[in-house]
């Protein structure tokens, strides 16, 4: 349990916190979150005493943390930030087991803990790999590793996540969660996207001016928002808002795609690095040809210099400006895992994916229609 007991602090004359106090229970997923310059980041930062309060108790498990050796308190607190921070002279394995090697982890448990987190994130083959070896994406799930590794019961994360593409940033939130819900960890995620945070979040808290201005869940908060500050934060998401209905109000922008006369090996390390099973295909003029699949590859891929006789044409397609809701129900019905969306000249405006299904219940869509 973190309690944050009246904490103040100031910049110089500047107030950045103001007689803050709240209680974080065990196991919960908290996300601060507010307009810059609210002291989100400096409410997380004083959890690990990256930086001091002038006045107030921060208390985890009843004890001040104040009590505490900074170098000891850090080694049980996990910290992921934007910046990833991997070593790069380390591998993998050496990453991760840095705070257990300096907690004195023998050798057999700290490959014990490499094996297992790996296990979880699916890249059990990476051990060896250095930091330039990997992906963007694959370097954040090792920095969150890291930060799990030596099992402490408090993790920090300082907007991990939003140097990322959204595809990958989606992937790894949802990774997140499930590690956290496993493992049963208790994070503090800082945040400027409400869309994260009612995703992720079990609570969240919602701070303005150096303020607590309302702690609850997403729930709570989509339906009773505290003021209009967080009704304005909220936006789009609150029930109360006329929901779009187009495609393009719920596509995915960040597709991948393809020329038809790329090499197949060339497209399945695409793949690879996206985390996706297929790629949409075009033309030279960039126009969509269909869609290649790793199944494909995999059967008759060896024998062909390019992916273009792969090419299968399967995928639905519908047009920008068409009816959202035809593209969920097909989604729902058939299980296909997306929709394309195409412009006028054919081209690729995105994709329409059951996370859209998802949003669109969440903000009520379609009312009480069936």
């Amino acid at each position: 349990m973190i309690q944050f007991q009246n904490v103040c602090k100031s910049y110089g004359k500047t107030p950045v916190l103001k007689n803050v106090s709240f209680t974080i229970p065990d196991g919960q997923f908290v996300i601060l979150i507010g307009p810059s310059g609210c002291g989100k980041t400096t409410t997380m930062k004083m959890i690990n005493r990256l930086l001091e309060p002038d006045s107030g108790s921060i208390l985890i498990d009843g004890k001040d943390i104040r009590a505490s050796d900074k170098v000891s308190l850090r080694r049980h607190i996990g910290y992921v930030i934007q910046q990833i921070g991997l070593f790069p002279n380390m591998t993998v394995a050496q990453n991760i087991c840095v705070v257990p090697k300096l907690l004195k982890f023998d050798r057999t448990r700290c490959e014990d803990i490499v094996r297992e987190l790996l296990q979880m994130v699916d890249m059990e083959s990476y051990a060896d790999k250095y930091p330039s070896e990997l992906s963007g994406g694959q370097q954040q799930r090792i920095g969150v590793l890291r930060a799990l590794a030596a099992s402490p019961p408090v993790v920090l994360m300082d907007e991990p996540f939003s140097a990322l593409d959204p595809m990958t940033r989606e992937s790894l939130q949802d990774e997140v969660k499930n590690l956290q819900q496993k493992l049963n960890k208790t994070i503090v995620f800082v945040s400027h996207d409400m869309d994260e945070a009612l995703k992720l979040a079990d609570i969240i808290i919602f701070m303005a001016g150096g303020e607590v201005v309302q702690m609850a869940s997403p729930e709570e908060m989509l339906e009773h928002p505290a003021n209009s500050l967080v009704r304005d934060f909220l936006g789009k998401h609150t029930t109360g808002d006329a929901a779009p209905s187009t495609v393009e109000s719920f596509m995915r922008t960040n597709v991948l795609s393809v020329k038809r006369n790329r090499g197949v090996l060339e497209c399945a390390e695409r793949m690879a690095r996206g985390s996706v099973d297929t790629l949409l295909v075009t033309d030279e003029q960039k126009r969509y040809l269909g869609t290649v699949s790793i199944g494909d590859i995999r059967h008759w891929g060896q024998s062909l210099q390019s992916i273009e006789p792969l090419i299968r044409q399967t995928a639905r397609t519908v047009r920008v400006g068409d009816d959202a809701r035809e593209s969920f129900d097909y989604l729902l019905d058939s299980g296909a895992p997306y929709v394309v969306v195409l412009n006028e000249d054919e081209t690729i405006a995105g994709i329409v994916t059951k996370t859209s299904v998802a949003r669109s219940v969440a903000q009520s869509l379609w009312g009480d229609a069936t």
